[in-house]
């Protein structure tokens, strides 16, 4: 029992004295993932690091047809960066991918600084930011799923020689008591996320018959400062990832028009599988949407991606297929990287009309292209909100017209 409350009190650790910590980052070029990518999601875990306080030093990739059983890395990598973090006193080192219990153990041996990966930061970001008794809870559930598995591999250091007599030592009865007691307080918890579901589902039931509608998209594209536009609302925005973990609702009247505007937590690569099943009351927000708003930071180099990624998050929580409207936000942002000031105006603006183009062919004429920060078009997205939450509140209740 004191190993595990030595692992949540690991995984919860803060810099000392308010100093950032410094990290050392590690991605594998494997089979299907070029190094383009490896760069790309290293840049995003940088950003990770620095939302959970810590400071990138330094990034090491190897190429590698699979992950080492034994370390992840091979060994010339890990020495290499071994003599890096005693050079340079590192506090951590972050690896891109998932590791297990054993390999973050042997690791650890090899570095003597803390090692985390992708996941364990993103369950220490979302500690760091839970604000409500659900999301804390939510959150604690996640961590102890992801540490069960990984208990045996932590136990490693009580083993006894090899053989088969004898085995049966105190660390395995230590590790036994460790699951019980971890599945135990996943019980519980999960037993107060249930309580917590059938509150929410009747809250939702309360809501009569007024439409609903979802902001989603991934982490930090500006979903909340858009709640705040669309909602005057008093929602945090931040600009780091998962700013807010908690689902904001607000009742919303245009043109004589009341319905209900949510904003959920935003989605990111490798999301642990966890926080997703944690998550399920904060999701139902989404499914249970009339209409979602998808909100894409257009300015980020790999958008299409990110779009990519939250669609393949919204098929699997089961609303892929609910009418959505893409909403490019950050398009200041986006003109300011991708042209040239001595563009000439009328290039630009065929530049942006094939933009233009391009996507509202894909999305069938549901992209609105806006500003948030700078109020740019909010009124051509309130507009198309209009019309087609009219359309669906006449398929939904045909006989009605209270509204329109």
């Amino acid at each position: 029992m004191l190993l595990l409350y030595r692992m949540i009190e690991k995984k919860n650790h803060k810099p000392l004295d308010g100093e950032p910590e410094k990290a050392v980052l590690v991605g594998l070029i494997t089979q299907g993932v070029d190094e383009t990518q490896v760069n790309e999601y290293l840049d995003e875990l940088s950003f990770l690091a620095e939302t959970a306080g810590a400071k990138t030093i330094k990034r090491f990739t190897q190429r590698l047809p699979h992950p080492e059983a034994r370390t992840f890395i091979g060994t010339g990598k890990m020495e290499e960066i071994k003599n890096y973090v005693e050079a340079k006193q590192a506090d951590l080192v972050i690896f891109d991918d998932d590791l297990s219990a054993k390999q973050t153990n042997n690791l650890e041996t090899e570095f003597k600084v803390k090692v985390v990966d992708r996941s364990n930061l993103i369950l220490d970001i979302f500690a760091r930011r839970a604000q409500t008794a659900q999301a804390r809870t939510q959150v604690e559930l996640a961590q102890l799923q992801y540490l069960l598995p990984r208990l045996k591999g932590l136990w490693t250091h009580l083993e006894r020689q090899r053989g088969g007599i004898g085995m049966r030592g105190p660390g395995e009865k230590e590790i036994e008591t460790d699951r019980r007691i971890v599945k135990y307080q996943i019980s519980l918890l999960k037993k107060d996320l249930e309580k917590i579901d059938r509150q929410s589902r009747t809250q939702r039931q309360t809501r009569g018959e007024m439409m609903r509608v979802a902001l989603v998209g991934y982490t930090n594209v500006g979903k909340s400062t858009l709640m705040n536009l669309l909602g005057k609302a008093d929602v945090f925005a931040e600009n780091k990832l998962f700013a807010t973990l908690d689902t904001t609702t607000r009742k919303v009247v245009f043109e004589h028009m009341p319905f209900l505007l949510s904003d959920t937590v935003g989605f990111i690569r490798k999301l642990p599988h966890h926080l997703v099943e944690s998550f399920k009351s904060t999701l139902d927000e989404v499914r249970e949407a009339d209409l979602l708003l998808h909100v894409v930071d257009i300015s980020h180099p790999q958008y299409e991606d990110q779009v990519a990624v939250v669609n393949k998050t919204l098929e699997d929580i089961g609303a892929a297929n609910k009418p959505t409207i893409m909403v490019f936000n950050k398009m200041d942002a986006y003109a300011a990287r991708t042209f040239d000031e001595h563009l000439p105006d009328e290039v630009r603006q065929e530049l942006l009309n094939d933009l233009y183009k391009k996507w509202q062919q894909s999305t069938n004429g549901n992209a609105v292209f806006i500003s948030a920060t700078e109020k740019e078009n909010i009124d051509v997205l309130r507009y198309r909100m209009y019309d087609m939450l009219r359309e669906l509140y006449h398929i939904r209740y045909p006989y009605k017209t209270e509204f329109f």
